[in-house]
């Protein structure tokens, strides 16, 4: 891809996100989730992830139909860990009829990555 390009189509997806997505995204805007900054359709690498919140090396992601290719998810994920994320994928169903179970365990997380300095 040109240089660009992976964020021209990252936009492009910010505004054409799915109905969980929308959902997810009203819960991690704004620093709500523990105070944590959520970007969405972020571009790392070849990819695009859905949502990640950088300081804490957390990406989420909500998957359709589309993924329904495990070894391309596999691979995803594979390249987002070496870059040093951990990832959380839902389906959509569940982030659309479960939300509060999904936002726990992406609060238990962020909690897990939390370093005491004491």
């Amino acid at each position: 891809m040109r240089p660009g390009q992976k964020s021209d189509f990252a936009r492009s997806l910010r505004h054409r996100m799915t109905d969980a997505e929308h959902r997810l995204w009203f819960h991690l805007r704004n620093r709500t989730l523990m105070g944590c900054k959520f970007r969405r359709q972020h571009p790392i690498g070849p990819y695009v992830a859905d949502f990640a919140c950088i300081e804490r090396g957390l990406i989420v992601e909500a998957d359709g139909g589309q993924h329904s290719n495990l070894h391309a998810d596999e691979r995803r994920t594979l390249y987002l860990r070496s870059r040093g994320y951990r990832v959380l994928r839902f389906w959509n169903n569940d982030v659309l009829m479960r939300t509060d179970a999904v936002l726990e365990q992406i609060h238990a997380a962020l909690t897990r990555n939390i370093v005491s300095l004491d």
